[in-house]
């Protein structure tokens, strides 16, 4: 391109030449333009993350999208799927929507003659629902904390739930270690088996074994009710308890007799298969400790016997040592 002096240029721009000659846009106007496609692109790319935002939001809610939304094809679509595939990988929503899981397989009945309860937690998961944020927030402590440490400690870590029967069942188990090795059915119907009972009658209820259990909450009653130290209601507690014991120990026993009387064989109790796998080990043990005094007794004979050879060994090769000298 030839460039005359009759053309007139703007003020504050030039023109500038490629290599096959054409024009090209002036510096300052190209600045401009890439300025404002950037700032429109941006707009662009807000508007459309704001909507896949909102699809990702609808489809955890599990609400329908609304009719007005266009259908996306091609990048959104893909862009969509993206976003939603990253979202389920990063953050899981299932566990979120325990509530209306459960609410919807509660109200539809699969199977009419089949009941359906209501689990435990169900009233508490509607009162206090589970958080969706995905900070995690501090726990306020409310159990006293060492005010020396300067730098707060285990902020995160959930307070240990610590109940009143916990040392008195701690006690009652130091005291009778045995009582674990009881068996017990620990089986509830309807898990309200603790309402029908009645502490005030002492340790003994209605269709309860009698373990542990019975003298801790037993204790627990006389301390709320009667007012008695922990001692006190601990040690009246333990006397019913020795008292229903030695009742069921005799029913035992009187059963037994009764029935041999009559000609029933019963084989050994605990007691006796016990004493049995002793002894059994016992006379394992005895075996291999005769086995080993054998040994020792026989490498003790052989040290004695090489003693007095190796010292006549000794004393000839020296005797010949001199001879040669």
């Amino acid at each position: 391109m030839k460039l005359s002096e009759d053309t007139e240029y703007p003020v504050g721009e030039s023109i500038v030449c490629g290599p096959s000659g054409a024009e090209t846009p002036a510096p300052s106007k190209v600045s401009r333009f890439g300025a404002l496609a950037g700032k429109k692109l941006q707009l662009e790319l807000r508007r459309v993350e704001s909507r896949e935002w909102h699809r990702i939001r609808t489809l955890r809610d599990g609400r329908s999208s609304s009719p007005a939304e266009a259908p996306q094809t091609g990048s959104n679509s893909r862009a969509t799927s993206a976003s939603i595939s990253i979202v389920k990988m990063g953050r899981q929503i299932r566990p979120a929507r325990i509530y209306q899981t459960v609410s919807q397989e509660l109200n539809s009945k699969i199977l009419p003659t089949y009941p359906v309860y209501e689990p435990p937690w169900f009233q508490v998961m509607r009162d206090i629902p589970p958080s969706e944020i995905i900070t995690r927030p501090a726990i306020v402590n409310t159990q006293n904390s060492n005010r020396k440490n300067r730098k707060p400690q285990g902020i995160y870590k959930p307070q240990q739930i610590v109940h009143e029967e916990d040392s008195l069942r701690k006690t009652f188990f130091r005291d009778h270690p045995w009582e674990l090795a009881r068996p017990r059915m620990i089986l509830e119907t309807d898990g309200k088996d603790y309402q029908r009972c009645d502490w005030s009658k002492g340790v003994r209820q209605y269709r309860t074994p009698l373990t542990g259990e019975c003298v801790v909450q037993r204790q627990l009653w006389l301390m709320h009710n009667k007012n008695y130290p922990r001692a006190k209601a601990y040690d009246i507690a333990r006397k019913e308890f020795y008292a229903l014991r030695q009742e069921e120990e005799i029913e035992k026993r009187v059963a037994r007799e009764e029935a041999r009387h009559v000609g029933a064989y019963f084989g050994k109790n605990r007691l006796q298969i016990a004493q049995d796998l002793e002894d059994k080990e016992f006379e394992v043990w005895k075996g291999w400790a005769s086995n080993r005094a054998v040994m020792i007794e026989q490498a003790r004979t052989a040290s004695y016997a090489n003693f007095g050879e190796e010292a006549t060994d000794e004393v000839a090769v020296g005797a010949e040592a001199e001879a040669a000298a």
